[in-house]
């Protein structure tokens, strides 16, 4: 029997995007499987029902009846208590699951007897490359921020020379420069800004130096050390915080833009722009908070919101940028997905294996239990 691949509407606030696109629905049915979309999951990214018809998908209202054929439900984000309770036991789950905060759809798939993989959890290695949402979205995320920046900021990026007089170009701060930031750069730079960037990770500097930015950074013995194998940057001690903050907060100063990113998987965010530091600014100047749902790298930035401070500085909490660029982001997550499972089917039928590097590390929940140790932890 085909394995049946599912994928319904996203239900949690806020989400546009969909982890299927006519594309990605043809190579599941060329693996030969098949798949039943729920009408109106690609409404966000600009999908209709007819695409998903014309190659070859079954559009069904009646979610579910979606779920409890699926040997595999496919998603941006997490199923809800509804969608796991439908499942059938032993049924397959791939999402951006936020298995380290969302702590109680991890538990409730796990009840359900679900074999639950996170896609945040992909390993960074070669193999894997294709897989790697994390990236994908991230890459789109910090061109969106710079859209953002520009969209709240009221002068121009460019230097402008006009018989009026000359425009100033924008002078923009990237603070993490992992996959966000470096879209970041790149996108403020095509727009014409003057643009410095900082991380705690040396590997970043010539990246930096690369795009036409400038690198900020104490570069001590602490620095030179201060990147885990997997390419994460490490948790710095409070000495080194405390000179980096020094250094950083004079920069702050004279920014129009600051876009800081920094996320550290498991762990909160690292406040990187203090209060203090945000009534340093000009007024007009905005900063943008990619870290924001993980707590925040700009104190007093607030999830979903737009804080404007009583100098006259915007903090941008937007939350879920690529889904403010959906379609594009939709069609990058939907790739990754398609390479994602076909690690399970094997000539037309499901074949799992446990063991494969890329399985198990981004395997959540399976056999009724939660059975990653950072998670379960």
């Amino acid at each position: 029997m085909a394995v049946a691949i599912a994928v319904t509407r996203e239900r949690r606030d806020g989400e546009t995007r969909c982890a299927v696109t006519p594309e990605t629905v043809r190579k599941f049915v060329a693996m030969g499987a098949t798949v039943t979309v729920e009408a109106g999951t690609g409404t966000g990214s600009s999908i209709p029902d007819a695409d998903y018809t014309a190659v070859g998908a079954t559009v069904a209202k009646d979610t579910k009846a979606v779920l409890s054929g699926a040997d595999i439900l496919l998603k941006v984000r997490g199923p809800t208590a509804q969608e796991t309770s439908a499942l059938k036991p032993g049924a397959i789950v791939v999402a951006l699951l936020d298995a380290y905060r969302d702590k109680e759809t991890v538990t409730a798939l796990a009840g359900a007897g679900a074999t639950a993989f996170a896609m945040e959890f992909v390993p960074r290695i070669s193999r894997a490359q294709v897989m790697d949402a994390l990236s994908s979205q991230a890459n789109l995320a910090g061109y969106r921020a710079v859209i953002e920046a520009a969209w709240a900021y009221g002068k121009g990026f460019p230097m402008m020379m006009t018989a009026a007089g000359t425009v100033a170009p924008a002078k923009v701060f990237i603070m993490g420069v992992g996959v966000a930031g470096l879209q970041a750069i790149a996108t403020a730079r095509r727009l014409g800004a003057v643009v410095t960037a900082t991380d705690v990770r040396p590997a970043t500097k010539e990246q930096v130096e690369s795009l036409g930015a400038k690198f900020l950074a104490v570069e001590d013995e602490e620095f030179k050390n201060a990147q885990t194998a997997g390419g994460y940057a490490k948790p710095m001690s409070p000495e080194y915080q405390a000179k980096q903050a020094e250094l950083t907060g004079e920069h702050i100063k004279k920014q129009d833009i600051v876009i800081t990113t920094a996320l550290i998987p498991g762990r909160a965010a690292p406040v990187l722009v203090s209060a203090a530091q945000v009534a340093t600014m000009k007024p007009g100047s905005v900063l943008i908070d990619l870290a924001v749902e993980a707590g925040g790298n700009v104190e007093g930035a607030k999830a979903g919101e737009v804080v404007t401070t009583a100098n006259g500085v915007q903090i941008v909490g937007h939350t879920n940028l690529p889904g403010r660029i959906a379609a594009d982001a939709s069609s990058l997550y939907a790739k990754n997905l398609v390479a994602f499972v076909g690690l399970m089917i094997k000539d037309g039928a499901l074949a799992l294996d446990m063991e494969d590097e890329i399985l198990k590390a981004s395997a959540v929940t399976h056999g009724g239990a939660v059975v990653h140790e950072g998670v379960r932890g």
